[in-house]
């Protein structure tokens, strides 16, 4: 009975209907498995943050380097409403490397934070406390001490804490000193100081901050990389770009072969290019800084001479001749400006200085006083008033 009923089992039918069994069995474990995946992955609900520690972020920016703070924000009363005034430093948060227990189970130092791994990235390079950090996305943590302190810029910014801190991971570290400061009843960072390739950031929590200085010192480089970039783009399209990019240069002395070219290209670039009093202009004071004296001058007279020159461009022109201490040069063209602008009173006070920084200060007399019955508005006329007198006792007005 039990052989025939055993070969039952394996007749055709009973074959077809093992086999869907099976595969029913098969499918069912992979629907199980994939619905504990989903279980698993539905697990983590959004809820508050553990300690009531809120998340929080602060960006500034040093030029185009953008600087972004990520960390969580402990608060000096603790999650079971305790007042730990007094209780944060050298306490709470201890000197040098804390005890652990999780993860590596050693000595570690603090996150700077609370929960996550307080994270700050840089755009760009930079430098920190006098030391060079490359750009990109850093671990905080930090080594509290009474009277000096170690900030460490791990390549390791995904971690839960300091739990699995290596120091082999340090991509930088330095020491700052800490300063009393306000209570914070919150930790947080800010940015106290802001210049234009500096700035600094500090922790501050309780009655203490921590600040690091961060600094830029090759800024102008990052703005001509990304002027290249842009000039590349539909920004290339208008000679003003190129022209703003090529004066940019020349402020700042630096990459003045290629501004002479960013300046060509504002001149005659290929259906964009446009000469006139500007673009003339900005390539002669390339030339000039490429020391290139007799091409500037000449492009300098194109500027001049051309009919987009303002009263204004011209006095301003040779102005910026007398500070270089061209004073003959500066002289001519405040004559040329009298010529093309007899009614401007502009044009003539800048021939009195003209005169005037050559000593000849009867002819500059005669000029001022013409300025002045030319009616200029009342600041200036003040300030003429003020510089015939000056003429009146042989006095230089520049």
């Amino acid at each position: 009975m039990f052989f025939s009923s055993s070969l039952s089992l394996f007749s055709p039918s009973s074959m077809r209907s093992t086999a869907l069994r099976l595969a029913l069995v098969a499918v069912m474990g992979m629907a199980a498995s994939h619905s504990s995946s989903i279980a698993q992955e539905q697990y983590r609900l959004t809820a508050p943050p553990s300690g009531n520690n809120q998340r929080a972020s602060v960006t500034q920016y040093i030029g185009l380097v953008k600087i972004t703070v990520d960390y969580n924000s402990p608060n000096v009363t603790s999650p079971q409403g305790q007042d730990r005034t007094g209780k944060i430093w050298g306490q709470l948060i201890p000197y040098g490397l804390g005890d652990s227990d999780f993860g590596l189970l050693q000595k570690m130092p603090w996150r700077a934070g609370a929960n996550e791994n307080t994270a700050i990235s840089f755009s760009h390079d930079v430098v920190i406390e006098g030391q060079k950090l490359p750009a990109g996305r850093y671990g905080f943590h930090t080594i509290p001490g009474a009277d000096e302190w170690t900030l460490i810029f791990s390549k390791v910014s995904t971690a839960w804490g300091s739990y699995f801190y290596r120091e082999a991971d340090d991509a930088l570290r330095v020491r700052v000193k800490p300063q009393k400061s306000e209570f914070n009843q919150w930790l947080t960072y800010e940015f106290p100081v802001r210049k234009p390739n500096s700035a600094v950031c500090a922790l501050l929590w309780e009655n203490l901050k921590v600040p690091f200085t961060i600094d830029v010192p090759n800024i102008n480089d990052y703005y001509v990389a990304e002027m290249r970039k842009e000039l590349i783009t539909d920004i290339g399209f208008s000679w003003q770009n190129w022209n703003q990019a090529a004066q940019f240069c020349v402020q700042n002395t630096i990459n003045l072969e290629e501004a002479l070219r960013w300046a060509d290209y504002a001149v005659s670039g290929n259906f964009i290019g446009e000469g006139n009093f500007t673009t003339f202009s900005t390539k002669s004071q390339v030339l000039f800084a490429l020391k290139r004296t007799a091409q500037a001058d000449s492009m300098m007279n194109l500027a001049v001479n051309h009919p987009t020159a303002t009263v204004m461009d011209i006095h301003t022109t040779a102005r910026s001749l007398q500070t270089q201490g061209r004073k003959q040069d500066a002289l001519k063209l405040f004559e040329l400006n009298v010529k093309k602008n007899p009614t401007a009173w502009v044009a003539h006070w800048g021939l009195a200085r003209g005169y005037s920084a050559l000593g000849e200060y009867g002819k500059a007399l005669a000029s001022a006083q013409k300025a002045l019955s030319l009616n200029p508005d009342e600041s200036n006329k003040k300030n003429i008033q003020s510089g015939i007198e000056k003429l009146k006792a042989n006095k230089d007005v520049n």
